[in-house]
């Protein structure tokens, strides 16, 4: 055998691509040869701020005018941005900083620069009171985010502080002045010269565009936003930012602007209807982009404007922002990347679509740099040469042999993977506001031919339908809506109509919608919510038929129903540790943001409770958790309130003498027994553990904030009712007290002590908020109370006699049964457990935990001080009483039924368990 017979073949090992270097560039060499001295101006390494400011002025001391300098240290800051992108592979996000910070730079000086020629001519312009008025370039776009890219024009709008006039021997207007300053500006930065340009300076994103002013004042700024600014120049000033001069951003003068370009941008309240503006601006750049693009097909690879570029990875960002910014200012930021995590933080995208955004967004503007870097234009479109497209691929790992066979090009693949994502997810955002293709339900209902109130569409409704919509359709608040918005409500209410044809919902459900949108008809943001969002309208007309009270619900708060968008509703269940930490964060945002101020914090605490609340509310009546699961999650998410506003509101009270208060918040009632109901009450008591001198006068102050916080009616609704007569001396005694003195009261240490009934009170009262420090404090009080020797004969009795007084209190109806004051209702076991604990926890320490009523009846059975039976079948009787309650209270019936009728209802076993429990505690 020879030994070319033994060789075993094997398929070659694909040869990894030969590194690319920067000099493939023709701007890199035109660079080296024509700079090949100045080269060594610039230090090794990523150029910081103070690098880039310090070769501009070591290229003046060599004589070049600023002009010069300027330009050539553009030259020479690209060509080392070249070496670390593609031969240091030097992360995207270190590209656009380097970009920015020279922008930022060259801007200032040149500014500095046409401010002094200008002042030499006219003086300084200065507003009434004699100051020097402040002139500001604002950064758009990609500047603006800190993202420019290599070969970017830059987005500027100049806006000055006031009017007035200069001091100097030539006077002229501010508004004169600044006109002529935004030009020697633009001498210095955007023309051309023998040593190229700065930087292309575009200005047609200021108000009014290429037919406004160059430049304007904040007045007529402000007057722009509200009469004139349009839906999709939002979406452009969400990116502005003052990029010179430094001094007045570091000063924080700039801020002022702030205060009118937020409300501009982001509306105070959920903005769904700014789908379409951004619809309508997208299909512009499309169309443009097709219509560059026609008989040229090198144009169709183009990575930012065609379909799956990197401008819909922004406007997707961009849209969700718009919409949402309003209230959750957390999610407000500039930079794309940092806003994929912050809405996927923050549950308005889902992680893995963040995730893969982002990733896309890197590859696409990395391919973008390498596409700018090759000749320094303006373009987005891979070259049509091969030798470059190899270039590019190299640079990034990938090999690429562009000869027109499948697979010969890793890049063009890589591409073309990316985009379809991108444009997959943009699309699913950006629909036209129909179903998703093959969707029979909604197949008719999306034409707009017909508006609601045309007699034509009627017709086609279901009769119960047709008569409750032609009820409100000839109103005048109905005949003057746009007739866009008529049609809205046509593709609405035909949706429910197909949706109750179908089996999507019943006919209750599509009326009682019907019912819930009368009041909304000019809240037209929570409708264009339901057409962009067609599962959100089938959910919603599912919840509708599923209990009456929803409805009740989401009248008084139409803007939770933006949760039903939100995948994660069903499955989930109440954090509350997570809910105080993203609230947190949301309470420095609007700190960031400059608009933390009482009104932006308490409507915070109210959408979010809402939410909360209507997660749960959605979560119970589709049967996802049980009663007590329902009571667990309303309590903590109370408990979760109490806490933040706890924080929030010390922040800002003027007595605060220490960063954090001691102080602490005690549940009693239902949420003291975690069995807190939906718009229940709090019943609280709010105590201190605080040495200072002035500790009384200032936790006083704090809890009447507190207690406004909490209680006060603004524009989101409400929050709480708070009653606090089970503080010690009820509604004769303090607002507040020490622990001490709270001790005292309870333990009968002293001459003013608590009654038996507020002792039977305490067995299910809990620290709920606050300072944890004082909760072990507290539970050692009701720990003694609990213990404490007693009469039981007495306390028997006062126990009954308490019991009666509430039975009065609450009269039930001849031949009716009360769930819960009834004999036989709740209530009778709650008294009985409450004589039980009071009777026996000193012998039986097991009754002390505030373990709830089910689990501390069971405890009472197993301690021998209930016959057997008794305690378990009375917890079990308790347990089906309370969801007996909660469903008649979810569908607004009553809970209160006729006697004849609680055998055939199944309450018989239970009302007759608990008054079984009754005689063995007091008969």
């Amino acid at each position: 055998m020879t030994a070319s017979s033994d060789t075993v073949s094997h398929p070659p090992i694909p040869a990894s691509p030969p590194p690319a270097l920067a000099e493939h560039s023709r701007f890199v060499q035109r660079v080296r040869r024509r700079y090949a001295a100045e080269l060594g101006l610039l230090p090794p390494g990523q150029p910081d701020r103070e690098a880039i400011a310090s070769l501009i002025a070591r290229l003046q001391t060599q004589g070049k005018p600023l002009a010069a300098a300027l330009r050539v240290a553009r030259h020479l800051v690209l060509e080392r941005l070249a070496v670390l992108d593609v031969e240091a592979q030097a992360p995207m996000e270190a590209i656009t900083e380097v970009m920015t910070l020279l922008a930022e730079v060259t801007l200032c000086l040149a500014l500095e620069a046409a401010r002094a020629e200008q002042d030499a001519i006219n003086g300084a312009p200065r507003n009434e009171q004699g100051e020097v008025i402040e002139f500001w370039v604002l950064g758009m776009g990609k500047l603006g985010a800190r993202e420019l890219n290599v070969s970017s024009d830059i987005d500027l709008i100049y806006v000055y502080e006031d009017e007035g006039q200069t001091d100097g021997p030539q006077v002229c207007s501010a508004h004169e002045y600044f006109a002529r300053v935004a030009k020697r500006l633009y001498a210095l930065i955007g023309e051309v010269t023998d040593d190229g340009q700065v930087f292309r300076v575009d200005l047609a994103l200021r108000p009014n565009g290429n037919s406004g002013p160059a430049a304007v004042s904040m007045a007529m700024l402000e007057e722009y936003f509200l009469v004139q600014g349009r839906e999709w120049e939002r979406f452009a000033w969400l990116k502005s930012r003052v990029v010179a001069p430094r001094a007045s951003v570091q000063s924080g003068r700039a801020l002022v602007l702030r205060s009118l370009v937020t409300p501009f941008v982001y509306r105070r309240y959920l903005d769904y209807g700014v789908f379409e503006g951004l619809r309508q601006l997208h299909r512009k750049i499309r169309e443009e982009a097709q219509r560059r693009a026609a008989g040229r097909p090198e144009r169709a690879n183009d990575v930012k404007l065609s379909r799956g570029g990197i401008r819909e990875i922004e406007f997707t960002v961009q849209l969700l922002q718009v919409v949402r910014g309003g209230q959750f200012p957390e999610i407000r930021t500039r930079s794309t990347l940092k806003a994929l995590e912050r809405l996927a933080a923050g549950g308005l995208m889902k992680a893995e679509t963040a995730a893969k955004l982002a990733k896309a967004y890197v590859f696409l503007r990395r391919v973008e740099h390498r596409i700018q870097f090759l000749d320094d234009q303006q373009t987005h479109c891979l070259p049509g040469g091969d030798e470059d497209l190899i270039w590019i691929a190299r640079s990034l790992g990938l090999n690429c042999k562009p000869d027109g066979t499948p697979g010969s090009c890793a890049l063009l693949d890589q591409l073309c993977e990316v985009r379809e994502i991108v444009a997959t997810e943009f699309d699913a955002l950006l629909h036209d506001g129909n179903a998703p293709a093959g969707n029979k339900g909604c197949r008719g209902c999306n034409s707009p031919a017909l508006a609601v109130d045309s007699e034509e569409f009627l017709a086609k409704l279901q009769p119960e339908l047709a008569t409750a919509v032609r009820r409100w359709a000839a109103q005048d608040r109905v005949q003057n809506l746009r007739e866009e918005s008529r049609l809205r409500l046509a593709k609405l209410v035909g949706r429910a109509a197909l949706a109750v044809r179908d089996g999507g919902c019943t006919l209750d459900a599509a009326l009682r919608f019907i019912d819930w949108m009368e009041p909304l008809l000019r809240r037209e943001s929570y409708l264009a919510l339901m057409v962009e969002r067609p599962s959100v309208q089938s959910r919603l007309l599912r919840l509708l038929g599923l209990a009456r009270w929803p409805m009740r619900y989401l009248m008084l708060h139409p803007g939770v129903i933006d949760e039903l968008a939100d995948n994660r509703l069903l499955n989930e269940r109440f954090d509350g540790r997570a809910f105080v930490q993203d609230m947190q964060e949301r309470f420095q945002a609007w700190e960031r943001s400059g608009e933390a101020h009482e009104e932006a914090l308490l409507d915070s605490l109210r959408r979010a409770h809402q939410a909360e609340v209507f997660r749960t509310l959605v979560r119970d009546v589709e049967q996802r958790i049980s009663v007590e699961q329902v009571a667990d999650e309303l309590s903590a998410l109370a408990d979760a309130i109490l806490q933040c506003t706890i924080h929030w509101a010390w922040a800002r009270l003027k007595q605060a003498h220490q960063p954090s208060p001691r102080f602490a918040v005690i549940a009693y009632g239902k949420l003291g027994g975690k069995e807190l109901g939906y718009g229940g009450d709090l019943d609280v008591v709010f105590l201190f553990d605080d040495e200072d001198e002035r500790a009384h006068e200032v936790y006083g102050a704090f809890v009447r904030k507190l207690i406004t916080w909490l209680t006060v009616r603004t524009s989101a609704g409400e929050l709480f009712d708070i009653d606090t007569a089970l503080r010690p001396n009820g509604n004769s005694g303090l607002l507040v007290t020490s622990l001490a003195s709270f001790e005292k009261y309870q333990t009968g240490r002293g001459s003013n002590t608590a009654w038996t009934w507020e002792h039977q009170a305490i067995t299910r009262a809990r620290w709920c908020a606050g300072d944890p420090a004082l909760a072990a404090g507290f539970e050692a009080v009701r720990s003694a109370v609990l213990t404490a020797p007693r009469d039981v004969q007495a306390l028997r009795s006062e126990v009954q006699a308490m019991r009666d007084k509430v039975r009065q209190a609450h009269p039930v109806r001849a031949g009716k049964f009360d769930l819960k004051h009834s004999p036989g209702g709740m209530m009778d076991a709650e008294f009985a457990l409450q004589y039980l604990l009071l009777a026996h926890a000193g012998a039986h320490p097991e009754l002390i935990p505030n373990l709830g009523v089910i689990a501390l009846l069971q405890r009472a059975e197993g301690a021998g001080l209930l016959p057997e039976g008794v305690g378990r079948q009375a917890a079990d009787a308790y347990r089906e009483l309370r969801r007996a309650q909660h469903r008649a209270r979810l569908d607004e019936q009553p809970t209160a039924v006729d006697l004849e009728a609680v055998a055939s209802l199944g309450l018989e076993p239970q009302r007759a368990a608990v008054l079984a429990l009754w005689r063995a505690v007091f008969s």
